[in-house]
């Protein structure tokens, strides 16, 4: 499929269905924490929302980069 996503946009459906909260939220929580930089990122996601390290990754990859990344 050309149109599907790739890259962490092909882990949204999973990390809507595994948490219940739609990607633009947990991509705004990203936006307005103080916290910087991909690892400190990803690590507040873990720790502070109980995501798994893939899902935080993609979702902190997303949010740094997405100009990179096909979103459906």
């Amino acid at each position: 499929m050309a149109n599907a996503p790739h890259g962490p946009a092909s882990y949204f459906p999973a990390i809507e269905a595994k948490y219940g909260r739609p990607v633009d939220e947990w991509l705004t929580l990203l936006a307005a924490t103080d916290v910087a930089g991909h690892s400190a990122l990803v690590n507040w996601l873990k720790s502070e929302h109980g995501l798994g390290h893939g899902h935080a990754t993609a979702l902190v990859q997303f949010h740094l980069h997405p100009e990179k990344w096909a979103r459906a």
